[in-house]
């Protein structure tokens, strides 16, 4: 992970229950408890294996579409502007 999107990721601001507001953009939005854990697993710093793992412990669930999931959230944060694309200036 870049260290402008670990800064980014530092700079959400997260509450208990998913609002999300996001300083760089002013854009607030909410997410649903599968997202909220992803976006706190982000934060932590984990890395793909370690989000698969905190799914797997949280909801109970197991599988390949659980990296699909991840992927299409990093997508939907990297879509709405939220993270920068790994690379970009």
């Amino acid at each position: 992970m870049t260290d402008s999107i670990r800064q980014r990721l530092d700079d959400l601001a997260v509450s208990e229950t998913g609002f999300v507001f996001d300083p760089y953009s002013g854009a607030t939005f909410s997410l649903n408890a599968t997202a909220l854990c992803l976006l706190r697993g982000l934060k932590d710093g984990l890395d793909r294996d370690g989000l698969i793992a905190r799914l797997e412990e949280s909801f109970d669930v197991t599988g390949a579409d659980l990296s699909r999931d991840i992927d299409e959230f990093l997508e939907l944060l990297h879509y709405n502007g939220v993270l920068p694309r790994e690379g970009a200036g």
